[in-house]
Order: C-alpha cells, then structure tokens, then sequence
C-alpha cells in the first residue's frame, strides 16, 4: 500500500501546479510499465544532453518527435510492408511494435535535433537560459570616500 497525500504542502503555494503533477505523477508509477524500447540518457556537456533510443525496425517515417510544454514524446507507429505479411517467422525476437515514451523536461530545456543512425534514434538536447534568468556579477566600486567629519570638539 503506496498511499501519500501531499496536498498539505501545496494549499499554501502559488503557481507550482506543475511540481504537484509531477510528484503525482513518480508517485503512481506503475512498476509493470514497459521498458521498450530501451534507451541512454547522457550528458554530453555543460549545458546538453543526448537521448539515444534503441529503435529497430523503424525507419523516419515511422517514428515522431514532438515537445510540447516541457515534455518530450517520441512515437513510432508500426507499419507492416507487403513483403513482411508474407514472411513467417520461426522466431521473432526484433519488436517492431508501436510505442509512446515521455520524458519530462527540465525548464529551458529544448530540444536541438535528432538522428537516427544504425537502428539508434538520437535527440540531442541543449539547456538555454534567457540573460535576464542568467546570473549576473555585479561590480563593487572602491569609493573615493571623504574623511570623517568631526561633530564635536
């Protein structure tokens, strides 16, 4: 029994919906979830990121990335060809079955490409924070200061 109410932390905060769905969210994850197709997750640098998804069997055409609102959802949908309804299989251990996996993006997290290279789909993220959300140093000026003005003999 996995039960746990947060909504005490959230009656006194403003505008942090997103975190409460999030923690909904990690806190109903089924452990029977799919792992297919299996996939990396890397940092590559400073501010980026890879995603390689193992995807064999599908082709451009076949899969689908799209970002929408801090979530990234790769799909693929599986199209038999002609020749492939005609083979039979004696074992077939390459699933090329449809699937849908989302990721939850951190923000200014965008996605800067993908490529799909030897069966492994990559997307290549790259983290851009806006100046004014950048931190800044400011610059400490030495004072030509006066001497102390004597108030009383």
């Amino acid at each position: 029994m996995r039960t746990l109410d947060l909504s005490p932390l959230f009656r006194s905060t403003i505008g942090i919906d997103r975190m409460s769905r999030l923690l909904d969210s990690a806190l109903q994850f089924d452990t029977a979830a799919p792992a297919y197709p299996p996939y990396n997750i890397e940092k590559t640098g400073e501010d980026s990121y890879r995603i390689t998804m193992a995807v064999a069997g599908f082709g451009e055409d076949d899969l689908e990335v799209v970002t929408s609102e801090n979530t990234l959802t790769v799909r693929a949908k599986a199209t038999p060809d002609e020749e492939e309804k005609s083979r039979v299989f004696l074992h077939r251990g390459i699933a090329g079955r449809a699937f849908e996996r989302r990721f939850q993006l951190a923000d200014y997290i965008k996605v800067s490409g993908a490529t799909l290279v030897n069966g492994l789909l990559n997307i290549e993220l790259v983290r851009e924070v806006p100046e004014a959300q950048k931190p800044r140093t400011v610059k400490i000026a030495v004072g030509q200061g006066e001497a102390p003005k004597q108030i009383a003999a």
